[in-house]
This record gives C-alpha cells, sequence and structure tokens, in this order.
C-alpha cells in the first residue's frame, strides 16, 4: 500500500530523478560520444539514433534488476534508525542537487562526472542525518568516500597509458608507411578482433550485472570473449573487408551502405568506367588544411590551399563543391525583400478561426520543432573549431598545426571501428550508469510503495529502467551539444585513428578497475585517454590545456559543491520549525 502521506515527496523525486537522467544523457552519454562525433565518424543524428538504440537495450534489457540504493557503500540504512520518511527524504534530496547541479554544468559546458556527483549527495545527506561519523571515508573496500579522490588521478592516468600505447601501434605500424591503405586494410580484422574482445569484457564485467556472466567459469568465460571476438573477425573478412575496398580502391561511387550485405560477392563487383578519374569515394575527414605532405586523395587542390574553409565549420560536400568565382555576386535588394515577406501571413484579427489555423500549422508547430531538433542540427565542428577569423579560431589552429592528419581514404578503415567501440561503450553505459539516476529513485519508490525502509538493494521495476533510459536519450538529443561543442577537437585535433585509440584506451581502463576495485569514472577515463593520444603528437602544445583546467576544475569542484548543498538541503527541512 503506499505511503500516500508523503506523496509530495515521491512526485518531486520523480520529477528530479528524470531530470538527473536527462542530465546523464547531456553530460555523460555526449562526453562519451563526444569523440566519434569530433572524429566524424559519427554526425550528430548518427551518434543520437546509437545512443537511442544502445544505452536503451542495454539499460532495459540487462540493466541491473537491483540497484545501489546508498551509492556504492557511501551511507549504511542503519543511520535512518527504521524511519522510513527520512530515507526517502534523504534520496528526494540528493536527486534535488544532484540533478541541479548537472542541470548548472551543462548550461555552462562542463564535462562532469555524474557518479561522482550523486555519490557526493548521498554523503552529503548521510552527514546532515547521522553525523559525520555516518559516512564511510575512508578506502572501505573500493566503496568509501576515499575512492572519489584517489579516481582523480588513477583514471585518467592509467586510460592515458592504454591510449597512448594503442596510438603508437597504429601510428607506426599502420599510419607512418609510404603507402598506408593496404596495412590499414590487411590489418583490420585484427583489430576488430581486439575491440570485439574488449567490448565484450565490458559488457560482461560492467554492463551486465543482473545476468552475472561475470560469475561463470574463467574458461568459459575466456571463450565466450574469445568466440565473440573470433566472429566479429570472421565476419569482417567476409563483409568489411570487399566493401572497404570497392568503397576505397576502387573507387565505386554507386556503393551503398546496404551493397555491405552482399559480402564477398563484392569482389567481383565492377565499378563504373569513370571512376578511376575521380576522387577517393570517402568522407573528409580533416579538421585543417593540409600541411606540405599531407595529402588526401578526395579533396581538390584550391581546397587544401584556402584554410578559411577548413574554420567555417562546412561539411566536407559543401567544401568539394566550393569552387572560385570570377565575378562577385551582388545579391538584388529585391530579393531579400521577398525573401523577408511572410507566405502565411496573419490578416485581421489574430482570433478569426484562419489566422488560429496559420499560428498552429505555420508559425507554431515548424517552431516547436525547430527548437526540439536544436540539438541534433548544431554545428559540433564549427563550435569546436571557433568563429571564422576570430583569436579563438586562430589559436585552434595553432593547436591542430602541431598534429599530423593522415590520408583520408586510411581513416576510414578506423572509422568502421570506431563506431563499434561507441556503440558498445554504450550498451554498457546505459546498462550500468543508468543507476546513477534510478538508484536512488528505486529507494524512493520502494519506500513509498511498501512503507518500508529500503536495504542496501531495492529491486528496480521495468518501468523505471525505461523511464531512466529515455530522459537519458532526451538529453542526449536535445541538449548534449552544449558539452560535446567543449570536447573533441577542443581538447585535441581529432581524426578516427585517435578516437578509435581514445576509446578503446579508455574501455580498457574501465575493465581493469572493475576487476580490481578501482575507483575510475568514464568520464575522466575518456579525458585521460584523450591527453594520452594528443601527447603522441610530440608536441605539448597540440593539446588545448585551457580546457582541460576547465574540465578538472568541474571534477574537483562537483564533489564538495554537491555534497554540501544536499546536506544543508536536508538538515535546513529536517530542523525546519512547524507548528
Amino acid at each position: 500500500m503506499p505511503f500516500h502521506q508523503w506523496d509530495y515527496i515521491f512526485a518531486i523525486g520523480t520529477i528530479f530523478a528524470a531530470l538527473d537522467a536527462f542530465n546523464i544523457g547531456a553530460n555523460d552519454v555526449a562526453n562519451s560520444f563526444a569523440t566519434s562525433v569530433a572524429s566524424k565518424s559519427l554526425t550528430m543524428r548518427q551518434a543520437t539514433l546509437a545512443a537511442a538504440v544502445m544505452e536503451f537495450a542495454g539499460a532495459v534489457a540487462v540493466g541491473a534488476r537491483t540497484a545501489d540504493t546508498i551509492k556504492n557503500g557511501i551511507i549504511n540504512p542503519s543511520i535512518f534508525q527504521g524511519n522510513a520518511g527520512v530515507q526517502m527524504l534523504a534520496f528526494t534530496c540528493a536527486l534535488v542537487v544532484s540533478a541541479s547541479w548537472l542541470m548548472v554544468c551543462t548550461r555552462y559546458s562542463w564535462p562532469v562526472s555524474t557518479t561522482y556527483s550523486i555519490v557526493s549527495a548521498v554523503a552529503g545527506v548521510g552527514v546532515a542525518v547521522g553525523g559525520k561519523d555516518a559516512v564511510n571515508w575512508g578506502w572501505n573496500g573500493g566503496k568509501g568516500l576515499a575512492t572519489i579522490f584517489a579516481g582523480f588521478l588513477i583514471a585518467p592516468g592509467i586510460s592515458a597509458g592504454f591510449g597512448a600505447v594503442l596510438y603508437l601501434m597504429v601510428k607506426f605500424g599502420v599510419l607512418a608507411r609510404k603507402n598506408p591503405f593496404p596495412y590499414a586494410l590487411a590489418c583490420g580484422p585484427l583489430v576488430f578482433f581486439l575491440t570485439s574482445a574488449v567490448m565484450t569484457m565490458a559488457i560482461v564485467f560492467k554492463g551486465s550485472p543482473s545476468l552475472g556472466l561475470d560469475e561463470l567459469p574463467q574458461n568459459e568465460l575466456a571463450a565466450a570473449i574469445v568466440g565473440t571476438a573470433a566472429v566479429v573477425m570472421a565476419l569482417a573478412v567476409l563483409f568489411w573487408v570487399p566493401y572497404v575496398y570497392c568503397k576505397v580502391a576502387r573507387k565505386d561511387y554507386t556503393l551503398r551502405w546496404y551493397h555491405f550485405f552482399f559480402g564477398p560477392a563484392l569482389w567481383f563487383r565492377q565499378p563504373p568506367a569513370d571512376a578511376a578519374d575521380l576522387a577517393v569515394n570517402v568522407v573528409d575527414y580533416r579538421v585543417r588544411a593540409d600541411k606540405e605532405g599531407e595529402t588526401h586523395g578526395n579533396v581538390k587542390p584550391q581546397l587544401a590551399a584556402n584554410p578559411d574553409l577548413e574554420s567555417s565549420g562546412a561539411s566536407g560536400e559543401e567544401k568539394i563543391m566550393e569552387e572560385p568565382s570570377s565575378t562577385p555576386v551582388h545579391p538584388s535588394a529585391l530579393n531579400s525583400e521577398v525573401e523577408k515577406a511572410d507566405p502565411h501571413p496573419i490578416e485581421g484579427p489574430w482570433a478569426t478561426p484562419k489566422n488560429l489555423w496559420i499560428i498552429a500549422r505555420y508559425k507554431a508547430i515548424p517552431w516547436i520543432v525547430k527548437s526540439a531538433t536544436h540539438g541534433l542540427n548544431y554545428d559540433i565542428h564549427g563550435a569546436q573549431n571557433g568563429e571564422a577569423g576570430s583569436p579563438e579560431a586562430r589559436r585552434m589552429q595553432d593547436i591542430y598545426a602541431r598534429a599530423k592528419q593522415y590520408p583520408n581514404e586510411t581513416e576510414a578503415c578506423f572509422s568502421f571501428v570506431q563506431v563499434l567501440t561507441a556503440c558498445a561503450n554504450s550498451f554498457a553505459h546505459g546498462a550500468n550508469d543508468v543507476s546513477n539516476a534510478i538508484g536512488p529513485y528505486a529507494a524512493i519508490y520502494q519506500v513509498w510503495s511498501s512503507m518500508e525502509i529500503a536495504g542496501k538493494k531495492a529491486a528496480v521495476p521495468i518501468w523505471i529502467l525505461v523511464f531512466g533510459a529515455t530522459m537519458l536519450v532526451i538529453g542526449l538529443a536535445t541538449y548534449g551539444y552544449n558539452i560535446m561543442k567543449v570536447l573533441g577537437n577542443k581538447i585535441t585535433l581529432h581524426s578516427p585513428s585517435r578516437g578509435f585509440s581514445m576509446e578503446l584506451g579508455a574501455s580498457i581502463t574501465v575493465i581493469l578497475a572493475s576487476q580490481y576495485g578501482l575507483p575510475v569514472s568514464t568520464t575522466m577515463c575518456i579525458t585521460g585517454s584523450t591527453i594520452g593520444v594528443a601527447l603522441c603528437n610530440g608536441d605539448l602544445r597540440s593539446i588545448n590545456w585551457r580546457a582541460i583546467g576547465w574540465i578538472v576544475l568541474g571534477w574537483v569542484l562537483t564533489v564538495p559543491i554537491a555534497g554540501t548543498l544536499a546536506g544543508c538541503l536536508m538538515g535546513i527541512i529536517l530542523n525546519a520549525p512547524h507548528f
């Protein structure tokens, strides 16, 4: 029977749990996909679609059916002294503060750790209820508050090492060769094998605790991981290699995405007769103009010599179509007036049926659609590069100039693998990290519905998983651009080969940390891996240290601010005077 006298607390908890999940999508998921979008392996729309499918599937299909209500063992349920209402209020206060802090950070483009935000808030309410001794300040088997501070160094440091090692192997094994494309194509299946093995381990150890896959015998677990990776490698040999060869080497511009499933039959497909005379049929992955010694087969010579186009934010297709004009174009004043004219003017009183229809059909609905899809149409690359001609744009171009760009046809091979890495990471993230919002909310729901205090674990109904996953995807689609614009190319020059190394390095760190009980944040892992790969450029000035400084400041401030605000809110409510 529901705890109806506390319906208003349950309602407030529901609202702020939704807001917390929304901000996890806008801040944490956007943080995860920023690398793929920055390297042009995925567009913002494609990243949102991938997140919608993978995050939702991870959260609902294999997400935890039980959640840590006392997040990571920070506080003990005994401090509530059997008072279920106080526990319900405590988790509501934690969600209110965590969601509000994340909203502020997202608004000001601060990528912070959503895990640290809710953990700090729970610690704050714990102090307010039971005093300083109610919180496990020490290590506590990897679950105490000390793990938060340890994670500031552990996560970025280890991840930077793995990212750098992976990229150096790719750089000197493939990219630095005189003709790197054949090497990239040949080693592609091996890269798929390694990536699939790591991603399978990520799902087993981090993404599916409810299935108990990590409790299988070691030999069965190893066989499952190697077997999955072997199957993916075989599929890469059969389908990926011929598709990429026809698209890049044969320059078959009539090839469509569904031809990928033709597999070995593509070896017998003949390209059009004029294909040999055309540019390479791949995306332009460049971030800046080519320097001496850098060549990109699908870019016309006049484009490479025009750096102004690079900072304009135009897409690769728009740049290729850009042609010099010998005659300046002067816009017609009459045309400008015609363009300004409203094709659906409101004549007479606005409340007439005709004008109400015009307002709804041609004014309100287009405005709503444009506002709702603003995040999907936002120019991420333009925002990262800076406004053309501005001091910020010149500073970013100087940072990009210190990193070498490699041929597009070679980068295209790593683009496929990066998409796989991003999707698998997204699946594991949805299965695991959505609990940052629904964990406390599951406790609130359990107390409200059963009138009993929730223990360290609480059952999570399927509708709560769907609720959390839905808000998470909406957050990425509508507001994730605000975080993406300060990551990716805003930190250092990105490309598919670099992005693949960054994401895989971060994944390996998360897997090892989960196995050894080390405290890490996925946000910190991807940031550390980005720095590690950027250092492989051999120039410290190829990294935007100003942006790194702001990111680290956000991490540090999250712990005291979220903890203090949550504790103060809880203390004020508990001790407020009343009639």
